[in-house]
Formats: structure tokens, C-alpha cells, sequence
């Protein structure tokens, strides 16, 4: 992928359209951010670059979602993983591909399946030390029992879409450029 260069070929351009949710503006958009947080210029985002975006940074869920950006094993996300993983979050993406990031980032051990130790590890993440132990285990074993419609002890990703209004995934999966 051309991202030294200050701007993307038309191929590039029309390839990354095809396999993503955003249109070929949208993609120049975030290529113009992507440049701007790759300091090095080494043309890929390590995960302290990407903690300065604010929105990011402000999100309890930022390591969780930055762990979603690296498909590939190096410490730094290129730009076609950068506008795949973003994708999801595309005005044209729907609500089951806006379902899908959602799920993956409380699928924490990527087993397809959201346990105890997910949720835990998810909500001890997003309240800090507003709960102690007790309190968190609970609300986890509540969550679990209450959604987990097929009792095998973790939840489903049809099991997960129950939980989540459709309304609410546009809202908080969508971002406007």
C-alpha cells in the first residue's frame, strides 16, 4: 500500500472502496488522519499513536479496540488494516457488521464466544474501581445467566444481538465525516 506518499492512487483507492464501507472521500479523509498520526512516518500506527486520538484515549475500551486494529503481527497497523478495522464504523456499514466489532471487542481470547472472563476482563476494564470484585462477578454471573439462552454458559453471537438495541449500534458505530 502506497502510504508514503501523500495521497493514494486511484487503484488503491477504488480497491479499498470495494473491500470496506466507506467511499473513495472517506477513505482520503482518513488517509490524510493516518498520516498525521503516523509521527515516524514509518507507515504504520503503533498504539501509542493511535492514544492520541483524543476520543480514543478517552475510551476505557481503547486497548481493546487498538488489539482489533492488528490483524498482523507486527506493532504497527498499516493503512488497509487501519480502514478495514474502521470499516465497521462507516455510515454504509450495517447494523450486522456494526454487531460483529462490537462483539469481537468483548470476544476477548477470540474464541467466538463472550465467557465470564470476557465480560469480567471488558467490564473491570470499563469501571475501574467503581466495583470490587464481588460486585463485578456478579453483575457478570447476571449477564451470563439472563442473556445466555442455550445454558451452555457463555454467550453467542445471536445470543450477544439480543442484548444490544439496533438503534443504539448506528449511534455509537457510526462515525460522521
Amino acid at each position: 500500500m502506497g502510504t508514503s506518499s501523500s495521497t493514494l492512487k486511484q487503484e488503491e483507492l477504488e480497491a479499498l472502496e470495494r473491500s470496506s464501507h466507506f467511499s473513495q472521500r472517506e477513505i482520503q479523509r482518513l488517509y490524510k488522519r493516518f498520516k498525521k498520526l503516523d509521527r515516524s512516518g514509518a507507515g504504520g500506527i503503533t498504539e501509542s499513536e493511535f492514544l492520541q486520538i483524543p476520543e480514543l484515549a478517552m475510551n476505557p475500551l481503547a486497548r481493546r479496540v487498538i488489539a482489533l486494529f492488528a490483524c498482523n503481527t507486527s506493532e504497527r497497523v498499516d493503512f488497509r488494516e487501519f480502514i478495514h478495522t474502521l470499516s465497521a464504523f462507516g455510515s454504509r456499514a450495517d447494523d450486522n457488521v456494526k454487531l460483529q466489532f462490537a462483539f469481537r471487542v468483548y470476544d476477548v481470547d477470540n474464541d467466538g464466544y463472550i465467557s465470564n472472563a470476557d465480560l469480567t476482563e471488558v467490564l473491570k476494564a470499563m469501571v475501574g474501581a467503581n466495583l470490587n470484585e464481588a460486585q463485578l462477578a456478579e453483575i457478570v454471573e447476571k449477564t451470563i445467566v439472563e442473556h445466555d439462552l442455550d445454558r451452555d454458559g457463555k454467550l453467542s453471537p445471536a445470543e450477544f444481538a439480543k442484548i444490544l438495541e439496533p438503534s443504539d449500534l448506528r449511534d455509537r458505530f457510526t462515525v460522521r465525516m
